[in-house]
């Protein structure tokens, strides 16, 4: 059997460890809403059902990484990292979780008709949204490289780059929600209130991946600044 390091372990090697892996297990939870709308539009029950089960249980992983590193981070770190950042970062990257299960539970709640016309500009924003918390994951695993190096030299132009290519990704995810949001407008004859209100919240907390995503970058672009 093969056992999953402890948090304890992780520290042991590096205090990045812990924060590496819980944005891994929050990149497979956004990864999930994807699939998640893929089965709404087919409507494939059993698929819907198994995609809202999934995101809870990783989100509910996430938390569980995330109680255990704010429970051993030690006080003082002998590294160009101080706590308080690290807290931060890892607040930010759990937000992406907790709003993947936020889209989860709404369309639990709410027999939700996705419009033919949304098919494929929700599936193109909700996509775009997860590919800035796939750039995030990349990201954040460069922080043993840039701990290496204390933070200068080739590897911060390296980081410095994704984060400006995550600027974009969320910029583009900001259009399209515009554009989804528009389009869900011109239908208003066609749908009811509470609908239109819903959809609007949808499309909303779907921006929210790629916006806490660009935060975590941002947040480690200070860090490249210091």
């Amino acid at each position: 059997m093969v056992l999953k390091p402890t948090i304890a372990n992780l520290f042991a090697r590096s205090p990045i460890k812990p924060l590496q892996q819980h944005i891994e297990v929050v990149g497979r939870c956004a990864a999930e809403v994807v699939t998640l709308f893929e089965s709404l539009i087919k409507q494939d029950e059993a698929a819907f059902k198994n995609s809202i089960d999934v995101i809870f249980a990783l989100e509910s992983e996430a938390d569980g990484i995330k109680h255990d590193l704010r429970e051993h981070l030690p006080k003082s770190l002998f590294m160009p990292v101080e706590r308080g950042d690290l807290l931060k970062i890892l607040d930010l990257q759990d937000q992406i979780a907790d709003t993947a299960q936020d889209i989860a539970g709404l369309l639990q709640v709410r027999d939700f008709e996705v419009p033919q016309s949304f098919n494929e500009p929700l599936i193109a924003l909700v996509q775009r949204c997860v590919d800035a918390c796939v750039l995030c994951e990349k990201i954040i695993n460069e922080l043993d490289e840039l701990l290496v190096v204390g933070f200068r030299g080739r590897e911060t132009e390296i980081v410095g780059n994704m984060i400006t290519e995550l600027n974009k990704i969320e910029s583009d995810t900001d259009q399209m929600g515009t554009d989804l949001t528009r389009l869900l407008f011109s239908l208003e004859g066609e749908m009811s209130d509470v609908s239109l209100i819903l959809w609007s919240r949808l499309i909303r907390d779907i921006g929210g991946l790629a916006d806490y995503a660009e935060m975590v970058g941002n947040r480690l672009r200070l860090l490249l600044a210091r």
